[in-house]
């Protein structure tokens, strides 16, 4: 929100008040308390008649230090918060120490620290290892109000030269927020437009630092958009809290903000494979699932997921969570049919109930459905005719909405599409008595938690997945998510991976996108480009509005790539599985900003049309109907995985690929395990495995390459590739049979030919190969 008028002047109607210095400090060991004036009190007449501010400085977890400004504290917190876990929550647990000497008050938390110069004018200065990480000042700390008699809180943080902001949830405006006003406020506004399914209060900055602002409301920020050389953010309240959280590098920026906001859950393998869907507003019965089922089985297009949208339930019922018996008569039967086919079965859902399903009548009796301040339940007709809210604040609402889908649970579904969760009002009374305003953003947790808990319950830890539109801050913890509703064109496809990067930097472990778009029907050539996209995606679905999306409908050469990139998936399963393991344990997303992983190249700072899949792959999407696409290397060797054709870096490309390929590249001297099967996700990763080394490594180098078991629990084997002179040894505790495959070298002694290169193979009990290298 802006509240100034140029540099000068503030708004009409609008006043501002900001610390000026600081009156008194409460210190202990462990935490500081400010008491700032806003103005500089030089006798006792300036404490009278003026405003006190109260800043509480702490650290919650090592390298994160807490700033929480208040200032009138009557006001009654109503909730929901935020759930975060700290290191900070028993006597003598926190990773703080305070050091005061004199008028000068140091708060250290593992490197990063903050000091305050009680006798100098307001400025919190923060620094880590030696060096300035950022501060706030002048009119970095305080409130505004305005002739609404509305109370903001802002807090402002400088944005430096050259320094570039992330972040901010699934965004699909620019890439670099710098320049960009971004409310934090849920809204079902599609891909195409500044309105975000996924909003979350935290950014961070190729400076070294994030920052998460702990309100679960609405949060406006203004990126250099209003005071150009500031990054500010505002919150209508009485108090402000937020987190300083240090890096230094990207990754360990999330590591610490995922740890405070939590860590993904680890997807079972098999929702790694091809979803296909029904598509939505489509005419479909069982037949055309079958035939769809069929259709990839006879096109030898290996299948893992099936997913019903929303027209499984009866129209004008939803949700009612009962089959729609004029076209799905024994749905029971239905679902063992095709699951003896090996498939799982994922059913669309929304927390909405129109007047229509018996379930609102029900809902209302009981008193689970959102009330209006005066006790009627609250409806609209958008979506579902006279449609009400789940009210998933009360816990029996939880559970009688869990109830209805465990049915679903026991018929055999297996995953549910946890669709909306953003149109939520504030003209309500909440069972728990939530702050509306809160609980607006806050909802999508309350129903995607009650959905993930019940399959966690009925499935078991690790079996439990959700496909979610929307989110907020801990809504990781909850995967997978997609990315909304776009149209079918090359614009909507990188409009949905500016997105997907986006969300990753904010702490999101595994995204997907409806291949081929959502709206509209895509031309072939744009089908066959979001193929190889989606299925170089963590989770990879097809899906379309009023269009199917198999793909014959695009074509035989449609086909032929649909089928060579899911086989291709299903290959990189112990490489894929191990970057999810990753996410779970450490919060780096799969599908990485370049920055991720190469922090101190400058060009990788912007790149929003390309990424990492995982530590070793580079993929950069076809965006063209020619086939043309620039992408960048950073420095070394690189090699394209499905030409062989190697890639000097630095530096731009411009190359043009057919439909059989794109830039998938391996990173210089990476060792990328490929599976020995190609026809689903769940197989032994580690039995038969080849481990492709490729070109680039430097001598002396160490790889360590760990194949993980299907749960995820640990591993279930572990190669270790040296590359010593002319030589490459690789080593091995595991009995099972491997093999080594040297991409583009030319094989000598035991070697085989391989069209990609030297192929030397491992029988079963070998612990070590020593092989000639690539030269």
């Amino acid at each position: 929100m802006k509240f100034t008028d140029g540099y000068w002047q503030m708004r009409p109607g609008v006043t501002p008040r900001y610390a000026a210095e600081v009156a008194d400090a409460a210190v202990t060991e462990n935490d500081v308390t400010l008491y700032a004036p806003v103005k500089r009190v030089t006798d006792r007449g300036h404490t009278l008649n003026s405003p006190l501010l109260t800043v509480k400085l702490w650290s919650p977890a090592e390298g994160v230090i807490g700033v929480r400004t208040t200032h009138q504290g009557g006001k009654v917190r109503r909730g929901p918060e935020f759930e975060l876990t700290t290191g900070a929550d028993g006597p003598g647990q926190s990773p703080a120490t305070v050091l005061r000497d004199g008028s000068k008050i140091e708060l250290t938390s593992g490197e990063l620290s903050l000091t305050v110069d009680t006798d100098a004018p307001w400025l919190l200065d923060f620094t880590a290892a030696g060096k300035s990480l950022t501060s706030v000042g002048a009119r970095g700390t305080g409130f505004v109000t305005d002739d609404e008699n509305r109370h903001h809180m802002v807090g402002q943080l400088p944005l430096g030269v050259g320094e570039t902001v992330y972040g901010l949830g699934e965004r699909f405006t620019p890439f670099l927020k710098n320049g960009q006003t971004v409310d934090i406020w849920q809204a079902d506004g599609g891909t195409s437009s500044e309105q975000a399914y996924k909003n979350i209060p935290f950014h961070l900055t190729n400076r070294g630092y994030g920052v998460f602002v702990n309100h679960p409301g609405k949060v406006s920020y203004e990126v250099g958009s209003e005071a150009v050389g500031r990054v500010q953010f505002s919150v209508e309240d009485q108090s402000l809290e937020y987190f300083i959280i240090y890096g230094p590098t990207p990754k360990e920026i999330l590591a610490r903000y995922t740890a405070l906001t939590g860590r993904p859950a680890l997807p079972p393998a098999w929702s790694f494979g091809l979803w296909l869907s029904t598509s939505f507003t489509t005419s479909y019965d069982e037949a055309t699932v079958n035939r769809f089922v069929k259709g990839m089985a006879d096109r030898d297009i290996p299948l893992s997921v099936f997913h019903f949208d929303c027209f499984w339930m009866r129209e004008y019922q939803w949700s009612d969570f009962i089959w729609d018996p004029a076209v799905f008569p024994d749905p029971e039967a239905m679902l063992a049919r095709l699951k003896a086919q090996g498939l799982r079965i994922c059913v669309w859902i929304n927390p909405y109930i129109g007047e229509k399903s018996h379930l609102f009548a029900e809902g209302m009796a009981e008193g689970y459905l959102l009330k209006k301040p005066d006790g009627d339940v609250w409806q609209w007709d958008q979506w579902q005719a006279g449609m009400g809210m789940v009210d998933f604040t009360n816990p029996a609402a939880r559970d009688w909405y869990a109830s209805k889908l465990k049915v679903l649970l026991d018929q055999g579904v297996d995953a549910f599409k946890t669709d909306f969760g953003e149109r939520v009002p504030v003209d309500v009374a909440w069972h728990d008595g939530s702050d509306p305003e809160r609980m607006h953003n806050y909802y999508t947790q309350l129903y995607n938690e009650t959905v993930f808990d019940l399959l966690v319950r009925e499935r078991g830890e690790g079996e439990a997945v959700l496909f979610a539109r929307s989110a907020t801050a801990g809504g990781q913890k909850l995967p997978v998510h997609w990315g909304g509703d776009c149209e079918s064109s090359f614009d909507a496809m990188a409009e949905s991976l500016r997105g997907g990067l986006s969300l990753g930097l904010s702490g999101f472990g595994f995204w997907s996108h409806d291949i081929g778009g959502f709206e509209g029907t895509p031309p072939a050539e744009v089908f066959q480009r979001w193929v190889q996209f989606g299925l170089l995606s963590s989770h990879s679905r097809l899906h379309g509005s009023k269009s199917y999306r198999v793909p014959w409908d695009y074509g035989d050469e449609a086909v032929e790539v649909t089928r060579t990139f899911t086989r291709l998936k299903h290959q990189l399963m112990p490489y894929l599985f191990r970057a999810a393991t990753q996410a779970r344990d450490a919060g780096t997303p799969m599908m990485r900003a370049m920055l991720l992983e190469f922090p101190e190249d400058l060009v990788a700072q912007t790149l929003d049309r390309q990424y990492m899949l995982g530590d070793d792959l580079l993929v950069a999407p076809v965006f063209t109907k020619e086939g043309t696409v620039d992408y960048y290397v950073p420095a070394g060797t690189w090699t394209n995985v499905l030409t062989g054709e190697l890639v000097p870096g630095p530096g731009w490309q411009r190359e043009t690929h057919d439909f059989t390929t794109l830039p998938l590249l391996a990173r210089p001297g990476a060792v990328i395990p490929f599976g020995a099967s190609d026809e689903g996700t769940e197989y032994a990763w580690a039995d038969g495995v080849t481990l492709r080394v490729y070109a680039g490594g430097a001598d002396g180098s160490e790889t360590v390459t760990t194949i993980p078991t299907q749960d995820g629990s640990g591993a279930a084997a572990v190669f270790t590739t040296r590359r010593t002179g002319g030589e490459i040894v690789v080593e091995t505790e595991s009995d099972l049979p491997w093999q080594v495959l040297l991409v583009g070298a030319t094989p000598e002694g035991d070697g085989a030919v391989d069209p990609r290169g030297a192929l030397y193979t491992a029988p079963a009990g070998t612990h070590r190969l020593a092989v000639p290298s690539h030269g």
